[in-house]
């Protein structure tokens, strides 16, 4: 398939998967999720497939995630589009995790939200020097999700609530660090890396994918979650917002201070949310168990004020000036945004 918004073709034993919206930063649709679930059932069953590859088109970016602005105007209409989109989000998220062949994800340029979802969970999460890295949920009224709340809590202290919290972006040794990426390529040798990975034998294994990416990979460099781990583990390590905000006040540092400014421009509801979430993943067993939780409260999301809100201020009126409310969420209130989607998510 050479068109479309999701390109499949083969080269060599690698099996390519293309995502085909350059302009939209490569954002997600319902049909790209599909194409994308059909053809990664098609390579798991092809014996000439070694290993499959996914990256982004354009210059800009590997995937910025869902198409926001129609989940947002799903939600307003109540089509059942936003549901049906996570659902499906979800599962193919599940598959990529599971996935029985060697998954190289490109994270080149933008990756955040979905993008992260499509890459993080592989086996194999190559970063560059232009990957700008996200889970960006709080800032428009919404919550960590694509498996986010499974991924974040395991990355080293409490970097992931940071992530989880802030929705700052990170640049590849941040990524590597937290755990979301393995190992740094230049941009440019990209093209060698599809190269190398056609040229291997039918049933080659993840091993042997490790080794030839290694022959292209670079040192990241320094991570400045690494070197601000100490206070973010002290300030992030407590179960509530304003614990969080408090340490933070006590701290020393720019990166403290700019860390509470970004927090006190977040939805309150979806910060309250957000912790729940990635502490209840925390505890989780499984990834299964996270994306069903996640799912949920995704639902729900599309009865809250801040949703409607955030995603106006930043990609309708695109005056990045939000009027949350309210502005302080109830226990009660968290308590039913955890409880998993009704029927389940079935994987």
């Amino acid at each position: 398939m050479q068109d479309g918004e999701v390109i499949i073709e083969q080269q060599g034993t690698a099996g390519i998967i293309r995502l085909n919206r350059p302009r939209a930063l490569n954002s997600l649709t319902l049909p790209m999720i599909r194409a994308i679930t059909e053809a990664l059932h098609g390579f798991a069953s092809d014996a000439a497939v070694a290993s499959v590859v996914v990256a982004g088109e354009g210059e800009r970016g590997f995937c910025a995630g869902g198409d926001i602005r129609a989940l947002h105007e799903s939600a307003r209409t109540g089509d059942g589009l936003a549901g049906a989109f996570w659902r499906e989000e979800f599962r193919l998220n599940h598959q990529i995790a599971v996935y029985p062949k060697p998954y190289v994800a490109l994270m080149d340029g933008i990756t955040m939200g979905g993008g992260v979802g499509l890459s993080s969970h592989g086996r194999h999460r190559i970063v560059t020097e232009r990957t700008r890295l996200a889970m960006p949920e709080t800032g428009i009224g919404y919550v960590p999700d694509v498996g986010a709340t499974w991924l974040l809590p395991r990355a080293p202290g409490e970097a992931g609530t940071w992530l989880g919290l802030t929705g700052l972006d990170i640049g590849a040794a941040d990524a590597i660090h937290a755990g979301l990426a393995d190992r740094q390529i230049a941009s440019a040798r990209l093209g060698a890396v599809i190269e190398a990975l056609s040229a291997l034998p039918r049933g080659s294994s993840s091993s042997d994918v490790d080794a030839a990416l290694q022959e292209l990979s670079e040192p990241a460099g320094e991570s400045r979650l690494r070197q601000n781990a100490a206070m973010i583990d002290r300030a992030f390590r407590f179960d509530s917002v304003e614990e969080i905000l408090a340490a933070l006040a006590g701290e020393e540092g720019d990166f403290a201070a700019e860390t509470r400014r970004v927090l006190s421009t977040r939805s309150p509801t979806s910060l309250k949310l957000a912790l729940a979430l990635l502490r209840a993943g925390r505890r989780s067993t499984s990834l299964a168990e996270c994306l069903g939780r996640e799912l949920g409260a995704c639902l729900q999301m599309l009865d809250n004020p801040d949703f409607f809100e955030g995603i106006r201020a930043a990609v309708i009126d695109k005056d990045r000036n939000p009027k949350w409310s309210p502005a302080s969420v109830e226990a009660a209130t968290v308590e039913r945004f955890l409880k998993p989607a009704e029927p389940p998510l079935l994987l």
